[in-house]
């Protein structure tokens, strides 16, 4: 329908919805939200990022990435390295861009319609002009913003995590490489030993002083020493590799320097107090949860506010015809809600919100047990990797200094000192990877407090190498 007015009224109008559309009006912040980010990081882990924006930034980043491998990488290194050089993460990061760009539109109205139409005949003319504005666009504009404000937040969520996420999985490939080089040590070692048994044996046996099963028993464990050999080299070199992903290095860079044996562990555990209400404060995906669904609550709002009338234009209109003065108004356009009264927009915006209520409680209920399953294996490592460290291998010891001074007393053979030897095999392997286990569970269970949860995992009753030298 269109109206006429006096242009006082229209003038006074359109002053109104310039006003609230330059009130509704704001830009891109400065740091686009990665400040944020980095403190939500920082937090968790101890360390903030950056996002390399311009070219003049690169030579800092380049020179600090070039200070950490000139050195063996320490943990707390290798973290560093990843959140400088990890192009994926760099990548995730640039999501936030895109939320403040769509928060940003949120806050402009939505630019107007031109109309003109022009009519002649019977020697007369007509011509009508207009502009239209979308005037629940502009009223809207405030929930939109404020909907739109609540996903840049989640968007911060989304990019904190995938930091911690990376910072985690980047501890877990350093101590799994430390370990698989430390193994391959020990496994080259063993080989060794085992060529040197075999060559032994078979100048015994050219004497006639071993018998051929024994000899074949020795050249059999030295077979079985280079073959384990060659599997710990590869194992340790896909290890390697899987960490020099992480720190997305290539080229020279991926030559690291990684330390000869895994940390200590440490004097006692870290206790298990308030730990699930620990998670609660600082998971990121339950903030992310929550958040999600304040949203979609008022998203429904939105979908309410607008249900009946979801199409309003208004505009100045002025038409003028042939020997006639010009007349101006003003026309409204209005959808009306004869075939879609908003019901089912609604009844979808209140099933969204219930959905996200109850992927919230999941979320903490999930964050929960992930925690006290993640401080169990914490704390079962670290008295498993402590037995080893002070029993088992402090047993093995003895056993081999008690198997010498029999040799040197000449009341045990060397084929038995040799076979003694053997059996410490399996236990300096299960002693290592008990060590890495703890550095790993550690490592999960911070995720699980901070983060977005740990990915842990049953402990194996005893390694092979631990049951074949039990055997």
């Amino acid at each position: 329908m269109t109206t006429t007015i006096l242009l006082p009224a229209l003038r006074r109008t359109a002053i109104g919805i310039a006003a609230l559309a330059l009130a509704g009006c704001a830009g891109f912040s400065g740091d686009g939200g990665l400040d944020a980010v980095s403190t939500l990081t920082s937090e968790r882990i101890g360390q903030d990022i950056r996002l390399q924006r311009a070219a003049s930034q690169a030579p800092a980043a380049q020179a600090e990435l070039a200070q950490l491998l000139k050195q063996p990488l320490s943990a707390d290194s290798a973290v560093r390295v990843a959140l400088l050089n990890n192009r994926g993460l760099h990548a995730s990061l640039l999501t936030l861009g895109v939320a403040e760009a769509d928060l940003v539109q949120a806050g402009r109205m939505a630019n107007p319609s031109i109309g003109f139409s022009r009519m002649s005949g019977g020697g007369e003319t007509e011509i009508e002009r207009s502009i239209m504005f979308d005037l629940v666009g502009l009223l809207t504009m405030p929930l939109r913003r404020d909907i739109e404000a609540r996903r840049f937040e989640g968007a911060k969520l989304v990019a904190a995590t995938e930091a911690v996420r990376l910072a985690a999985d980047t501890r877990k490939a350093y101590f799994n490489a430390v370990a698989a080089v430390q193994s391959a040590r020990y496994a080259e070692q063993v080989r060794e030993a085992a060529q040197a048994g075999a060559e032994l044996a078979a100048r015994m046996a050219r004497v006639g002083n071993l018998s051929a099963l024994d000899q074949a028993r020795e050249q059999a464990f030295s077979a079985e020493a280079t073959a384990q050999l060659a599997r710990a080299r590869h194992n340790a070199t896909a290890a390697r590799e899987r960490l020099v992903r992480l720190l997305g290095l290539w080229g020279a860079d991926t030559d690291i320097a990684l330390p000869e044996r895994l940390p200590d562990l440490p004097a006692a555990p870290r206790e298990a107090a308030d730990i699930e209400s620990l998670a609660m404060r600082q998971r990121l995906d339950v903030q992310l949860a929550r958040l999600n669904a304040q949203a979609t609550a008022r998203a429904l709002g939105l979908s309410k506010a607008t249900g009946f009338v979801n199409v309003l234009n208004a505009g100045y209109v002025n038409s003028s015809k042939t020997g006639a003065p010009r007349e101006n108004g003003y026309e409204i356009e209005l959808a009306l809600p004869l075939f879609d009264w908003g019901g089912a927009r609604i009844a979808k915006a209140e099933a969204l919100y219930m959905q996200s209520v109850h992927r919230t409680a999941d979320t903490a209920i999930v964050a929960r047990s992930q925690v006290r399953e993640a401080y169990s294996a914490y704390r079962t490592s670290h008295d498993l990797a402590r037995h080893y460290r002070d029993e088992i291998v402090p047993l093995r010891k003895k056993i081999s200094e008690e198997t010498l001074l029999r040799y040197n007393g000449m009341l045990m053979s060397v084929f038995e000192l040799l076979a003694d030897a053997r059996a410490q095999i399996g236990g300096v392997n299960a002693a290592i990877e008990a060590q890495r286990d703890y550095w790993i569970a550690d490592t999960e269970l911070q995720a699980a407090i901070t983060g977005a949860g740990g990915a842990t995992s049953g402990l194996a009753a005893a390694t092979p190498g631990e049951a074949a030298a039990e055997h």
